[in-house]
């Protein structure tokens, strides 16, 4: 009985390629469809996602358009043409106008206030050791959880001790102390990651801390101060319950609580497209500021989570 041997390899020919097979050849086109199929669910759900929060916003703007018949006879249909004394009837009779520039006063004032402050004490918190640094810095952490329902009553009070009730310097400076915990933690940690090279040789050259802190390592931080700028902006732009306790004086309300009285008064006269005229001009400046800063939020995000 004689047994088969295996034929042996032919050698390849001078100059043919070999080929080789991979192992995990097989394992790559399901490797493929696995990662298609989970880029298609992702892409899906943000899809779903836009479109649930672009769709309330362009409703808004649509609406504000329509005269009232047609807001409830027709809510999801175009406007048969536009009515643009619903804006008008907002701007002036709605006082919209006097909320818009006492918000504007207000927010401006307590922005470069918190950003100014906030930045210094950050860049000290984040490059210079002294006793009580941690201490200093784990105090501003734990403004950020403390409930500002738990302070609106002692702060009703210390504010009008100070005469400052029914001020908008008193809201300004309200807005800022409200706001420079979430600052200092914030630019804290994109202060860390910073060259510190840059400003050891301005020291070199004979540079204060003052002068090296405002012409060196604030343009610097500029993407970083963009990004919470930004943040600040729409938490001030929209507070309602610190204006609502410490500014009572009609003459002196910001457009929160404009559009709080506009939805009360309006609801009994039946004007509902100017309620929303004036809803949409509350919410088209903070959907520009962020258009317009977009770009640079997202830098400032990123740059303060890496080295």
């Amino acid at each position: 009985m004689k047994t088969t041997e295996t034929p042996a390899p032919v050698p390849a020919e001078s100059g043919a390629p070999v080929t080789r097979t991979d192992p995990s050849a097989a394992r790559r086109p399901g490797r493929k469809k696995e990662g298609q199929a989970l880029n298609a669910f992702s892409h899906g759900f943000l899809v779903i996602w836009a479109i649930m929060v672009v769709t309330p916003l362009l409703w808004a703007v649509m609406t504000s358009f329509k005269d009232d018949r047609s807001i409830f006879s027709s809510p999801w249909s175009l406007p048969d043409k536009l009515h643009f004394d619903n804006w008008s009837r907002a701007w002036t009779q709605a006082n919209m106008s006097d909320y818009f520039l006492n918000t504007v006063l207000v927010v401006a004032g307590s922005l470069i206030g918190t950003l100014v402050l906030g930045s210094m004490a950050a860049y000290v918190l984040a490059r210079f050791d002294f006793p009580g640094n941690r201490f200093i810095y784990y105090l501003f952490i734990g403004g950020m959880s403390f409930p500002i329902m738990l302070a609106l009553v002692p702060l009703f009070y210390v504010v009008n001790n100070m005469g400052l009730l029914n001020t908008i310097h008193g809201l300004i400076l309200v807005y800022i102390a409200y706001s420079l915990p979430f600052t200092v933690f914030f630019l804290t940690a994109f202060f860390r990651t910073l060259p510190t090279s840059v400003a050891e040789a301005a020291f070199v050259d004979g540079a204060s801390h003052s002068r090296t802190f405002f012409q060196i390592m604030l343009p610097m931080a500029k993407p970083g101060l963009i990004s919470v700028g930004i943040f600040n902006f729409l938490g001030q732009w929209n507070q309602y319950m610190l204006p609502t306790v410490l500014n009572t004086d009609p003459d002196k309300r910001v457009l929160t609580q404009g559009l709080v009285q506009l939805a009360v008064s309006q609801g009994y006269k039946g004007d509902w497209s100017g309620l929303f005229a004036g809803l949409v001009m509350a919410m088209l400046p903070v959907l520009a500021a962020y258009m317009v800063f977009q770009r640079q939020v997202v830098q400032g995000l990123t740059a303060g989570a890496l080295k």
